[in-house]
């Protein structure tokens, strides 16, 4: 029955549309779907290299790296500052607390970790002794970030706190200076705004990402 339905459709449609017209869409959803395969498959190729890289780096031998992981079509990349015990043990983006916040937060914007969105890290590994980076261990992965970038195509990255923002921007300045409008990253727009691990030692802060992440919801629309 679906078989036969299924030819009904394609003779209609040939019928109306003709022949050219009818193998021209199946082209371009096969195109599609090549598309969106070649995208998983350049970033496990990207994250292969980093992983590569990263074991002759004697300074970071014992560092595990975590890449990102979401839709690699997605219309929003979140960025991170950097990974915490909780993403190593687990080998994913914004787990433990952060994670379920950002969910949350995900969920009321109508996305999840999975559909819509792609999460990674400006540092791939865990930075000991809770410090800020150093500008060299930025300068070594913002190449790696712009090659996500490149590949994932979104409609909008976000920058979650201070340090990613500096790091993106170029600027030493406040969350609160830098989530005024729309700036600029690698020639795709960059929202900032305040972290997950901030929104949970400051309650107050909640309201001001909401209205944020409101104004990212309606960007990606």
């Amino acid at each position: 029955m679906i078989n036969a339905d299924r030819n009904r459709f394609i003779k209609q449609h040939i019928e109306l549309y003709g022949e050219e017209l009818f193998l021209d869409s199946i082209i371009k959803k096969s195109k599609k779907s090549s598309h969106k395969t070649s995208k998983v498959d350049l970033l496990k190729n990207l994250s292969s290299k980093v992983d590569i890289d990263l074991s002759f780096d004697k300074e970071n031998i014992n560092s595990k790296v975590v890449f990102g992981s979401g839709d690699p079509n997605a219309d929003l990349l979140i960025v991170g500052e950097s990974p915490s015990d909780y993403e190593i043990q687990d080998n994913k983006p914004f787990s433990g607390n952060s994670g379920k916040l950002l969910d949350k937060i995900l969920k009321a914007i109508g996305c999840t970790r999975y559909t819509k969105v792609y999460l990674t890290y400006l540092i791939k590994y865990k930075i000991e002794d809770s410090r800020f980076p150093l500008n060299s261990e930025i300068n070594k992965f913002i190449p790696l970030l712009e090659k996500q970038i490149e590949i994932i195509e979104p409609k909008i990255i976000v920058g979650l706190g201070k340090v990613v923002g500096k790091a993106l921007l170029n600027e030493n300045l406040t969350v609160d200076q830098m989530r005024g409008g729309v700036h600029s990253f690698s020639s795709y727009p960059l929202k900032i705004t305040y972290s997950p691990n901030s929104l949970l030692r400051e309650q107050a802060l909640k309201k001001l990402a909401w209205e944020d992440f409101q104004f990212i919801r309606d960007f990606i629309k």
